[in-house]
Parts: C-alpha cells; sequence; structure tokens
C-alpha cells in the first residue's frame, strides 16, 4: 500500500476519481476509458500509472489490451467499532496541515504542497473529517496500539486493509454525488460494455445455424463424451466388436470393469497394447465372434455395439448374445449405420449389411427379448456418401 501523503495526492485530482468510480463498477481498457470520458490516450495512461502505483487499481492482460479495475476488497475481518478516521490516532497532523479557517478547509502545507489550491470540499466527509478533528480521542489507545508507524510519521500505510476499504468507499460514494460528470460517466460505461455484449452476440448471430459444422475452440466429441461419461454409474460392461479397444479404453474410466470382445486376434494384441501403454488395468480384451460372446450368462450390466453389428453374419444372433450376458435390468446400447446404397462399402471396409433401417432395428431387438427400444438417426455426415449414424437402446427386463 502507498503512504497516505501519496493516496490522498492520488485521490485529490476529481479526474482520478472518475476512473475509480467507472473501475469500481467493470473492468475496462484504456480505449474504452478513452471513450467514456473523452480524454487522451495519454491521460488516462496516466492517470492509471498513479492509481497502480497507489496500490488503488491492478489490471490484467487479456489479448492485446489490458482490463483495468478496482484493487479487490480485503477479506480481512473489520476490527470491532473503529472509525474510519480512527486509524490516523496519534498523527500529529499540526506539523503537516496548517489550519486556514477562512479557507473552508485545512489548506495543504509542508510535504501535502501538492494539494494547494484544490478544491476539496466535494470529495467527502472522509477527507473532509481531518479539518479541526482532535485524533487523540478518536479511540482508545488499546483498539490503535501499532495501527501506525510512530507518531509523526506520514509514510506509513493505513492500519488495516479494511479501514482502507471503508475509508475508499465513503470516499467514492461522496464523490458520485458531487462530480457533475459522475452520472454521465456510468451512462457511458454502460453503453461500452454493452457493445462488448453486441460484439460477441453478433459472432453467434453470425454462426447460427452452423456452429456445430465450423471450428469451435475447446469444443469436441470427444471432450463431450469424456463429459458425459462422469455421468455414467460404475458398472461391468461388454464391447462387442471392439476392434483396438479405442471405445473400451474411454468406457474403463468409470467402468468397473470393461470386457472388449474382437473376432481379430491382431486388433486384440493392439487392444491389449494400448491398454499396457495408457496403465488401463480394468480392460479385459477375449478374443470371440460376437455371435458366440466368450462372456457368462448376465456377467454384464451393459453391452455396448459402436459400428460393429453390420459385420455380422447373423445380427439378430448377436442381440440375443447381447441379451443373454446381460443382466435383469442391464441396457443394450447399439450405434450403427442407418440403410444405405454404397455398395463399395463390402470391399472397403468387409461390411456385411448395408447398415439398417430404424424399423429393422426395432424389430431385431424386441425379438431378442429388449424392451423400452428406442432409435434415433443421431448424425449425418456432410461427405458422400453422407452416411448416417442410428442410435438404438434397449433394456432387459427384471422378471419377478
Amino acid at each position: 500500500m502507498a503512504s497516505i501523503t501519496k493516496t490522498l495526492r492520488v485521490l485529490a485530482d476529481p479526474n482520478r476519481l472518475r476512473i475509480l468510480l467507472l473501475l469500481k463498477a467493470e473492468e475496462l481498457s484504456v480505449a474504452e476509458l478513452q471513450e467514456i470520458l473523452s480524454m487522451g490516450q495519454s491521460t488516462i495512461s496516466t492517470h492509471l500509472s498513479q492509481l497502480k502505483q497507489a496500490a488503488l487499481v491492478e489490471d490484467r492482460r487479456t489479448g492485446k489490451s489490458n482490463l483495468y479495475r478496482l484493487v479487490p476488497r480485503s477479506t480481512e475481518p473489520a476490527p470491532a467499532s473503529i472509525e474510519p478516521t480512527a486509524v490516523l490516532k496519534g498523527q500529529d497532523f499540526s506539523r503537516a496541515v496548517k489550519a486556514t479557517p477562512a479557507a473552508g478547509l485545512s489548506q495543504p502545507a509542508g510535504n501535502l504542497s501538492a494539494l494547494k489550491g484544490r478544491d476539496l470540499s466535494g470529495v467527502g466527509e472522509a477527507l473532509g473529517a481531518l479539518k479541526g478533528h482532535d485524533f487523540s480521542r478518536a479511540v482508545p489507545a488499546e483498539k490503535t496500539a501499532g495501527a501506525l508507524a510512530p507518531e509523526g510519521s506520514l509514510s506509513a500505510p493505513p492500519a488495516s486493509p479494511v479501514a482502507r476499504d471503508t475509508f475508499l468507499d465513503e470516499l467514492l460514494a461522496r464523490a458520485q454525488r458531487e462530480i457533475p460528470e459522475s452520472a454521465h460517466d456510468q451512462a457511458a460505461m454502460r453503453s461500452v460494455v454493452k457493445k462488448r455484449q453486441d460484439k460477441m452476440r453478433t459472432f453467434f448471430d453470425s454462426v447460427a445455424g452452423r456452429l456445430g459444422k465450423d471450428y469451435v475452440p475447446g469444443k469436441s466429441w470427444k471432450s463431450l463424451a469424456e463429459a458425459l461419461l462422469r455421468l455414467m454409474p460404475p458398472m461391468v460392461i461388454a464391447d462387442l466388436g471392439a476392434g483396438e479397444g479405442s471405445s473400451a479404453l474411454l468406457l474403463s474410466q468409470r467402468a468397473v470393469r470393461v470386457i472388449a470382445v474382437d473376432s481379430s486376434a491382431k486388433m486384440i494384441e493392439v487392444g491389449r497394447e494400448l491398454a499396457a501403454r495408457h496403465g488401463i488395468k480394468n480392460i479385459d480384451f477375449r478374443l470371440g465372434d460376437m455371435e458366440e460372446v466368450p462372456i457368462a450368462d448376465g456377467e454384464v450390466n451393459l453391452v455396448f455395439f459402436s459400428q460393429s453389428l453390420h459385420h455380422a453374419l447373423h445380427p439378430e444372433r448377436a442381440l440375443a448374445e447381447a441379451h443373454r450376458i446381460l443382466a435383469p435390468g442391464g441396457r443394450i446400447v447399439v450405434l450403427d449405420l442407418v440403410k444405405h446404397r454404397f455398395e463399395e462399402a463390402r470391399e472397403m471396409y468387409a461390411d456385411e449389411w448395408l447398415g439398417f433401417s430404424e424399423a429393422e432395428f426395432e424389430s431385431m431387438l424386441e425379438s431378442a427379448g429388449f424392451a423400452n427400444v428406442e432409435t434415433s438417426v443421431v448424425d449425418k455426415d456432410a461427405d458422400a456418401p453422407q452416411f448416417q449414424t442410428l442410435l438404438a437402446l434397449g433394456d432387459k427386463p427384471i422378471r419377478n
């Protein structure tokens, strides 16, 4: 904290008080303060520099500019029964201020000469309270003992950050009432802040309808999946047609155990290596066919197929196996392709089926014994052949 002398000198300027009033309400840049106060950049910067030196404002970097704000209030508990002026007890003001009754307020002298000629009567009772005050009777000595430097020194900071905050609050409250420009300043500040909001709103208006197609920093399907996984309760999961285990790796973060099944020994080998590399120990990779799953009856709580069912020779058998290995009350989740006509997929991706319609999925799941079946198209590729993704859900009933 700056010395009392420097602080009072900084607060004696009405333009700096105007800046403090603005920064108390909102973080603002130099350019925004220029717009509000109609002052030059160098003048604003000089005022801000002096306010920073007095520890009244602080700044933070944002992009190419700095935003300034009032220094946050202290969290220190307020001392009991101490008036704001009590922190000055013991100071010998007779050597700092020379009383001149005709002036309406003590005239500055000595090391307060920077205030000479300035009318502080409208700045606030916080400064006016110094006039004619007998500080020796402000509060009992024991309540302010050690609060300031030895008697006669004006270089010590206020005894308490709370007292400083209270002093500044009173000063700014009075300044807001008595500085003629303050009402205009606040209105102009609200206009500047609205321009900021309008700039943001204009951006989102411009991308409305294509936000999901354009790049948005920090927004990805992986991050969304990671967030949604946190909502999943711990359970035993079967990932059927797991491939290299990318889905199993994600699911393992919340699962008690993941049983990853694939018919390719090479895929199983790669999956085990990936899990070991990431230190994941709750994935059990098993070689097997999704139509004859190497999992016991009722062993899992969730069965997950991700773009694997269209590789099964008999999808209905794979769904029946899913029903078998699920515990009562368990759930099946299937992501697969909506029926399409891209025949090249049979050669390019070893697809056995060219996707499924929603009606086909509903029929197969219900035939396998699942209840509460739901299906919906959840995605569509922008590029040809514009594959679409189908999501299907179902529950294994709890039997009495």
